[in-house]
């Protein structure tokens, strides 16, 4: 019988690469999520019963415990931008995956990888890298021979990074930003999702890998570089610090008012991560250990920021249009 995979947070951004390798190694996977019936794209990763979405969690022990009864690895790819409800970094960034490596180890799950996050830090003045560091020690704490994995950005078709400022460059000649200047090393969804399998197959040796992809560049460049790409012109503005975390107090009590309805474009927290740079420190092994050569943003970005373009597929045959019309 083949092996068997759980994937918390299976069909998330990174989950679901993670899940389409394991397929495709013919492991059978197990996607674990809150609402399975929104998971049913993954089933044609493989064939017919070989990933299927389940019901689990995070909060609660029980839901847990049962998907990862049985599995030969689990993978903890869950975790929240901006807190919503009961949803919080802590709940789910440090408690639920604390949890979820205790009952992987009281089940006798042999394997674990978890996804965190570069920037984890235990005295960060922001909550999200504080969780994210108290869920790695948690993690480790009870599977001990755990992968850890710490990604910069993460790019791909459905990230919420490039998509989000492609999306708002249709909507003025301004494009603002919070922390023009802080660095970033943006790594490809499914070279994450390989470090992943190799930890999984136990190809990678336990502990924690920093990866980051083969470009590092500030917020304003990597703006310009998406600029280029969807082919407009626009003025990048560079929200001071001090504004910008006005601005995060007043979108959170704004979303407070509606109860959560209206989720913040902009937290104090993510204020408070964009003034620390977003790259591998070099303390620890990345890619280069795994055998993996990371993509990099230029060979990825075009394939699916083209939309946001302002003729979208057409625009190179216009481009090729009038070009042909100068000669």
């Amino acid at each position: 019988m083949s092996k068997l995979v759980t994937i918390y947070g299976g069909s998330g951004f990174v989950g679901r690469y993670i899940a389409r390798r394991m397929a495709q190694e013919g492991w059978r996977v197990r996607v674990a999520v809150r609402r399975p019936n929104d998971a049913i794209f993954v089933r044609p990763y493989g064939v017919v019963g070989q990933v299927e979405p389940v019901f689990c969690n995070i909060r609660d022990d029980a839901s847990v415990r049962d998907v990862a009864r049985g599995a030969d690895a689990v993978v903890n790819c869950v975790g929240v931008l901006t807190e919503i409800g009961r949803n919080t970094f802590d709940a789910v960034q440090a408690e639920g995956a604390g949890r979820i490596a205790r009952l992987a180890a009281e089940v006798g799950v042999p394997r674990m990888v978890h996804v965190s996050a570069i920037g984890a830090d235990a005295e960060s003045r922001s909550a999200y890298a504080r969780t994210k560091a108290a869920g790695e020690e948690a993690v480790l704490r009870h599977m001990p021979g755990a992968v850890i994995l710490r990604p910069s950005i993460v790019f791909g078709p459905e990230d919420a990074f490039f998509n989000r400022f492609a999306a708002m460059t249709k909507l003025g000649p301004v494009l603002p930003v919070v922390g023009a200047g802080t660095r970033f090393q943006p790594v490809y969804v499914d070279d994450v999702a390989r470090a992943a399998v190799a930890g999984i197959l136990g190809t990678a040796a336990p502990g924690i890998y920093e990866l980051g992809g083969p470009d590092v560049n500030t917020f304003r460049e990597l703006m310009q570089q998406m600029l280029r790409i969807v082919r407009r012109r626009k003025l990048i503005l560079n929200v001071p610090f001090p504004v910008a975390s006005l601005m995060g107090g007043a979108f959170g009590l704004l979303q407070k008012m509606s109860f959560g309805l209206i989720l913040p474009p902009l937290t104090r927290d993510q204020v408070a991560n964009l003034k620390r740079d977003n790259v591998v420190s070099g303390t620890h092994p990345g890619f280069a250990d795994l055998g993996i050569e990371p993509v990099s943003l230029e060979a990825v970005l075009p394939d699916y920021l083209w939309r946001f373009r302002p003729s979208g597929q057409y625009s190179e045959i216009k481009e090729s249009a009038r070009n042909l019309r100068r000669m």
